[in-house]
């Protein structure tokens, strides 16, 4: 009987290493099929997956509370499994270089507690040569076992978007790669346990490595681009929205928008391929090209911000401004690596008060990475500018009309209630004011309607 038999008669278990926004709907997808090891250094992770709540919000609390993934902090569980899936976050440091620690460290603790005739497959984002050059090392030093004789190893890029409910684990079409074919057609097999899209057999861990990596640096390059006219189109007084609508119409025509590229994917994911090529003497023009762009937005939109509250007669020093949403995308609770940070420093530069809302960012992350807290939105009031960085769902109900008593002395108020209250002479409220700032990145309002309304406007 082979390791796939074995695995699906539950004679052999799967462990997950990570169990973040990957890891995580990976554990409880196989635990369908198979038994799953849950592991995660994070003691604080691993109590809440057992009390039932999912702090990711991919799987959501029910699922967390009636899976039957074994969730441990103790490493020695992994040798109770046969079939590994390393699924660990691969930032980059200050400088934008690979910082590879958390795949060393789960190849290390994986290492020591390695069975021989194990599959170990690698999730984690990285560029071509990272498995086979630096982890496969590290596992053969730490277990003292033989690649490609005691053990197998595999790549599979992770393709999940966190936040995204249609294209999930189960309808993505997973890449797989291996060492030889054997382990590859095992590897085929299990994941085709859980993926209904099917599989693709890459034809080496480099090139699925490479597959992955150009990816999001595909998509990085092409709102790099949406981000280059916005500037260019705002110096020319176009609004970029109907160009990209207009263009739109054609069929070829590719549906980008411009906005802040953050998250641990496209804004960090090109530097690992760039980093190789530079090691291999080539410098890379057009994708840190993009990447410089990108990186610049905030920036970018906070000076624009201080021109439109200048152009509003506001006194920036001392100012208050509102950011709505700070997590690196809609619905979704992430924030690491967000640029909407940095529109929030670049203001306080300025001298600015600002206050941020966002119902779906992970407070304690928000925190703990730059020490940041939240507001609610009833305590948004007597701002000189509102600022939409994120359009979340719960935004989008927002109308007019209520983001206009943001800017006067009663605070958010309920649109039921508006106009009663606008109405009653204690409350000091002009809804025909015409130096409200409001900065709506992605376009959730009509421009039209909010320039009709009086709001100083502006988008990207």
């Amino acid at each position: 009987m082979n390791l796939y038999e074995k695995l699906v008669n539950k004679e052999e278990k799967i462990s997950l290493i990570g169990l973040g926004y990957v890891g995580l709907p990976i554990a409880v997808a196989f635990a369908k099929k198979a038994d799953v090891i849950g592991f995660d250094v994070n003691k604080q992770k691993i109590n809440l997956y057992k009390k039932g709540i999912d702090l990711t919000k991919e799987v959501g609390n029910e699922v967390i509370k009636n899976t039957t993934v074994e969730f441990t902090t103790d490493e020695a569980r992994l040798r109770e499994a046969k079939f590994h899936i390393v699924a660990v976050p691969t930032p980059v440091k200050n400088d934008h270089t690979p910082d590879l620690t958390p795949v060393e460290s789960a190849s290390r603790t994986l290492g020591r507690n390695l069975t021989k005739g194990s599959i170990i497959v690698f999730e984690s984002t990285v560029y071509p040569g990272v498995t086979e050059d630096i982890c496969v090392p590290i596992l053969e030093n730490e277990s003292g076992l033989t690649c490609g004789v005691d053990f197998k190893v595999g790549y599979s890029p992770e393709r999940i978007n966190p936040g995204d409910k249609i294209h999930r684990l189960e309808t993505i079409i997973k890449v797989v790669a291996s060492q030889d074919e054997e382990s590859l057609d095992t590897i085929a097999k299990v994941y085709e346990l859980v993926v209904e899209a099917g599989v693709h057999k890459a034809e080496s861990i480099k090139v699925a490595e490479a597959a992955k990596v150009i990816e999001n640096s595909q998509r990085d390059i092409n709102i790099a681009f949406m981000n280059e006219l916005s500037i260019i189109f705002n110096k020319m007084g176009i609004d970029t929205k109907a160009v990209l609508e207009a263009a739109g119409t054609k069929w070829n025509f590719l549906n980008f928008s411009p906005g802040l590229v953050g998250g641990h994917c496209i804004g960090v994911d090109p530097y690992y391929l760039t980093y190789k090529a530079e090691q291999m003497g080539y410098h890379s023009q057009i994708i840190l090209s993009g990447r410089k762009i990108n990186d610049d937005m905030g920036k970018y939109v906070a000076e624009n911000t201080v021109k439109k509250m200048i152009k509003a007669n506001k006194q920036i020093n001392g100012a208050k401004v509102a950011i709505f949403g700070v997590t690196f995308k809609e619905n979704c609770p992430d924030v690491r690596n967000t640029k909407v940070v940095d529109v929030i420093k670049e203001l306080e530069e300025y001298g600015v008060d600002v206050k941020v809302v966002d119902p779906q960012a992970d407070k304690e992350d928000l925190w703990r990475e730059y020490r940041i807290n939240l507001c609610e939105v009833e305590g948004i009031k007597e701002m000189d500018a509102v600022i939409f960085a994120v359009p979340h769902n719960e935004f989008k109900t927002i109308r007019l009309e209520e983001l206009k008593m943001m800017f006067g002395s009663t605070g958010y108020i309920n649109v039921e209630a508006m106009n009663e209250v606008a109405a009653t002479s204690e409350f000091d409220i002009d809804l025909d004011r015409k130096d409200c700032v409001l900065m709506d990145l992605k376009g959730m309002f009509n421009r039209k309607q909010a320039e009709d309304a009086g709001f100083v406007y502006w988008r990207l």
